[in-house]
């Protein structure tokens, strides 16, 4: 069969079912395992599939630009968002020194801290507010306050996070993708994600599943980055991801 025939019959089969193995595959075409794998491959590069381990699965969600005030991303998965903060609030221990990311899941976390030896930064003026009528040590990062999602960004921000090391970091995306990694609309916000993930020594992504496979308009760093907090199990096409944690399990 003509490379070509194969991969309109592989796409055809994305179209219907979304994910598909190396073995529906040859079954369909009876090519080869390394036919298969380097038809998958050149459909990769193309930009029409995302080759996975031992398939591939249909291109990701079309890219999203609207970002929800806080308000309202306060109304989207709550439960969802408090069983992903319950874990992550569980990984502070005595005495860490920690990055709290702007975002209503980073937010939920405070609910949840008990260990008042940890000393916190933060680029979310809501979230020092919280943290310092607990009792915790906080300190906020200058630079520009965004409206929309209540956080500080700019030079003075990037410029006053490149001075700690922290020994753990909790961050908000609205996207995770294989491709693109950990995704957000805003430029001034990712670059602030990008300089404060590089100084933690641990990273956490704050995500319920619904974030597997969105992508917005800028990336701040690669899904092998930080591993994922999550409440349940992700997409079929993340499945062999080893920095997927399941709260709760």
């Amino acid at each position: 069969m003509l490379t070509e025939k194969r991969h309109e019959i592989i796409l055809q089969m994305l179209k219907e079912k979304k994910s598909i193995s190396v073995t529906e595959i040859k079954e369909m075409t009876g090519g080869s395992d390394s036919t298969i794998r380097r038809d998958l491959t050149a459909l990769d590069r193309a930009g029409k599939l995302s080759k996975v381990f031992g398939g591939a699965v249909a291109i990701e969600n079309p890219y999203t630009v609207i970002e929800l005030s806080v308000a309202q991303k306060r109304e989207v998965k709550p439960a969802e968002k408090r069983q992903i903060a319950r874990y992550a609030a569980s990984l502070i221990g005595k005495d860490d020194f920690v990055y709290l990311d702007a975002g209503t899941t980073t937010g939920y976390m405070i609910e949840y801290l008990s260990e008042k030896s940890t000393t916190f930064v933060t680029n979310a003026v809501d979230h020092a507010k919280r943290l310092a009528i607990e009792g915790f040590k906080v300190l906020l990062t200058g630079g520009e306050l965004k409206g929309t999602t209540e956080a500080i960004v700019g030079s003075q921000a990037v410029l006053s996070l490149q001075k700690y090391h922290f020994t753990k970091g909790f961050f908000g995306t609205n996207g995770i993708s294989r491709r693109y990694g950990y995704t957000t609309p805003d430029s001034s916000e990712s670059i602030v994600k990008q300089i404060a993930m590089k100084h933690c020594h641990q990273k956490y992504i704050l995500a319920d599943a619904s974030k597997f496979g969105e992508i917005t308009a800028i990336s701040f760093a690669g899904m092998e980055d930080a591993q994922i907090i999550t409440e349940k199990k992700p997409p079929r096409e993340y499945e062999d991801c080893c920095n997927i944690i399941i709260a709760g399990l």
